[in-house]
């Protein structure tokens, strides 16, 4: 089917760019702060992803009272400078640049805090392929992947069978929380089956597979 006027959006890390350096280092930093055991590289690998104030009560376990804290910590280690030790995946300018030639309409629901999405995009230099950049509030009112999908459904109301890219369950839980399908984004950091379980309708190998799942496979 054509891609013209389709929707796709995107999730931000560990789909379009490989965040997890800053994101480690700012994790281990807010640890310290609280007085808190040095996070297992497991962990940290789970705290690519999810809501920042999910992935310190419920990956690090946290206590609820803590987490601003937390929270706070992290981001000012993470705002000074550790926001940009990022990389984008392999493969996905092109993906990018093929899915916009194909009249894709291309945006992006993170739920990282939006001024952070923005500031890591400009620094990969993937943000002019994007319609719009929709994220979490700074005051966490807005970070749930359903609720920033629903952002960006909202600011794109003329897109065409929206679909979702991301790489982590929430992604795919997020999508179906609005009656989107999710490609899985296999390059990033889930466990083995995470996606599949979750409901991804494919899971992409490479950035290059998700212009072939979006060709074939998805109507």
């Amino acid at each position: 089917m054509t891609l013209a006027g389709r929707l796709v959006l995107f999730d931000l890390d560990g789909t379009l760019v490989d965040s997890s350096p800053g994101i480690h280092t700012s994790v281990l930093s807010a640890a310290a702060e609280l007085g808190l055991p040095a996070p297992t590289p497991r962990q940290l690998r789970g705290m690519v992803g999810p809501p920042l104030q999910d992935g310190f009560a419920l990956v690090l376990g946290v206590p609820v009272a803590d987490v601003p804290r937390a929270v706070a910590a992290y981001r000012t280690h993470y705002g000074a400078g550790a926001l940009l030790d990022v990389t984008f995946h392999a493969g996905v300018p092109d993906l990018l640049a093929a899915l916009r030639e194909a009249g894709a309409t291309l945006a992006v629901a993170t739920s990282k805090p939006e001024p952070f999405a923005v500031r890591v995009l400009e620094a990969t230099g993937l943000l002019p392929a994007f319609s719009g950049v929709h994220g979490a509030t700074m005051d966490g009112a807005v970070r749930h992947k359903d609720q920033v999908v629903a952002a960006a459904l909202a600011a794109h109301p003329d897109g065409r069978d929206p679909v979702l890219v991301g790489d982590r369950s929430h992604d795919v839980l997020g999508a179906a929380a609005h009656g989107l399908p999710c490609i899985g984004a296999g390059w990033g950091p889930a466990e083995d089956g995470e996606l599949e379980s979750a409901g991804a309708v494919a899971v992409a190998a490479s950035p290059a597979e998700v212009l072939t799942v979006l060709e074939q496979k998805i109507g």
